[in-house]
């Protein structure tokens, strides 16, 4: 397949998939969605690749979601246009963002997210799906979906990776957290030199590839199923039931027309954290 928004390179054994608008920051529409899905299926089927990088090109591993067609902006596509009715929106956001998440979870073969800069919201979605988290020491994690009044992302991620306590915290201020940060919180596995990112996450990936496949898959499994009996499968469909719901609250809505009267979401949170005294 031809791809437009990711590149796709082969190190060895090591596939490196990385998402390619960084004009944008990353931000995934539906075309990069589309294709870091199949890219990442394709891999998982080859049998000559043991272990999979996941990047972000340019100085940002990735925005989030690209929002610039929900408020006429960008073109808009047939998922864009299913959001003109609540079970519209429901389809396109299960789809494109709750199981193309899941997916990434749910692949056979070992995934590394390699993070620089900015992951934000959706982008938080991809990395924290992955197995392992390299980050660089620039990297800063965000999920400021609920100063926007949506309910966080369609996959709240963070009830795995941080503390019940932590993860309201960071949610409930939609505050930024800096790689050391992180690294200590446990979302993260290690933080190198951002010159050094590359590098460092192809070497552990390398050192991964060289473990008996079957073996590494089977303990990722393993783990896997143990997270989900400890309820976290579950968890994230209540989430993403309590994520449409806020949707289509009257709050949500006057959002979204506010949205659309401003000239990007830095102006909206500009002048709400104005009027709190921010």
């Amino acid at each position: 397949m031809g791809y437009q928004t990711i590149l796709v390179e082969r190190r060895s054994a090591v596939e490196l998939v990385t998402m390619n608008r960084p004009e944008v920051r990353n931000a995934q529409n539906t075309q990069l969605l589309n294709e870091l899905d199949d890219a990442l299926h394709t891999a998982d089927g080859d049998p000559d690749v043991n272990v999979i990088v996941v990047a972000g090109a340019g100085p940002h591993f990735s925005a989030g979601h690209d929002l610039k067609a929900y408020v006429g902006e960008a073109p808009s596509d047939e998922w864009h246009e299913m959001r003109k009715t609540p079970e519209g929106k429901f389809e396109h956001e299960r789809t494109m963002y709750f199981e193309k998440s899941l997916a990434i979870r749910d692949l056979t073969k070992p995934t590394i997210a390699m993070v620089q800069g900015k992951c934000i919201a959706g982008g938080l979605m991809v990395a924290c799906m992955c197995d392992l988290i390299v980050a660089a020491d620039d990297a800063v994690f965000q999920n400021p979906v609920l100063r926007m009044t949506g309910a966080g992302v369609e996959a709240l991620v963070e009830i795995a990776d941080l503390s019940p306590r932590r993860a309201k915290e960071f949610l409930w201020t939609g505050d930024e957290v800096g790689a050391a940060e992180a690294l200590r919180l446990g979302l993260v596995n290690r933080v190198v030199p951002r010159d050094r990112l590359e590098a460092e996450t192809i070497s552990l990936a390398e050192r991964i590839a060289k473990m008996p496949p079957v073996t590494v898959q089977s303990v990722k499994r393993s783990i896997n199923h143990a997270q989900d009996l400890a309820g976290f499968r579950n968890a994230l469909e209540y989430h993403f039931m309590v994520h449409q719901f806020q949707h289509n609250t009257k709050t949500s809505l006057d959002a979204l027309a506010e949205r659309k009267q401003k000239g990007s979401m830095k102006e909206v949170f500009r002048d709400r954290d104005a009027d709190f005294g921010k």
